[in-house]
């Protein structure tokens, strides 16, 4: 597990990776009014070498950077166990749809869309922690059903004896669907689980994600039932009778 960096006074610590000086003064400048400290790198080779030795409490992305672009960056702070849970919050310009799914299906928490407010900015950012911190709180109880073995605490999940790699939003579908099996949610359900309430990601987003996660499970993966026009659920466990 990551240690998060504490910047002056034991303020949070948020990296920006942003190329754009005007964007940059802009994101240093909302980022400590709203009373956390900052760093800007304008390039995401320089915030992966900070990050491997000071980690900071979130990340900031922009996906269009000179050299490694937001999206690799990204993948390679999810796959490396040090770093993978770090919240990311990627920038992208609108339209950009194949970008933002390819980075909420790598794990990103939520993205925003250039230009975009400030004020919403530090919303879905004090979002995002917040949601981190209540997902932590909650979700410490490990389970078990139809042998796949889910522990939150260590973001694990063992199929068969076996470990199973997951992103944090594949993770916390799985933990949702596990937590009442034979429940159907909708995927606007699933979305506010991961994301929190009003978040914009298209129905085939959902579905693309389900998808992954099924391949990842493996035979368990049909354990995942499609329920036609409303979402998705977890196959009920069945009991002999005795």
């Amino acid at each position: 597990m990551y240690r998060t960096s504490e910047g002056h006074m034991g303020k949070k610590m948020i990296y920006a990776v942003e190329d754009d000086p005007a964007i940059q003064e802009l994101l240093t400048y909302n980022i400590v009014q709203a009373n956390y400290d900052c760093e800007v790198f304008d390039s995401a080779e320089k915030m992966l070498t900070r990050v491997s030795s000071v980690p900071p409490t979130l990340i900031i992305l922009d996906i269009l950077l000179p050299g490694m672009d937001g999206i690799e960056a990204c993948r390679n702070l999810k796959m490396n166990e040090e770093t993978a849970d770090i919240p990311v919050v990627m920038l992208t310009a609108k339209g950009d749809e194949v970008d933002v799914v390819t980075g909420l299906e790598l794990g990103a928490d939520d993205y925003i869309v250039k230009p975009f407010s400030p004020r919403i900015l530090m919303a879905r950012i004090k979002s995002v922690l917040r949601r981190r911190v209540n997902e932590k709180r909650l979700r410490s109880e490990p389970m078990d059903i139809h042998s796949v073995h889910i522990h939150p605490g260590r973001h694990e999940v063992v199929v068969s004896g076996k470990s199973v790699d997951l992103t944090a939003s594949e993770f916390s579908a799985l933990y949702m669907l596990a937590k009442r099996p034979g429940w159907v949610f909708s995927r606007y359900q699933i979305v506010e689980e991961i994301h929190g309430p009003n978040y914009p990601v298209t129905d085939r987003s959902v579905d693309v994600m389900i998808a992954g996660l099924r391949k990842k499970l493996g035979d368990k993966g049909a354990l995942i039932e499609t329920v036609r026009g409303i979402g998705y659920r977890m196959k009920e466990e069945a009991y002999e009778e005795v």
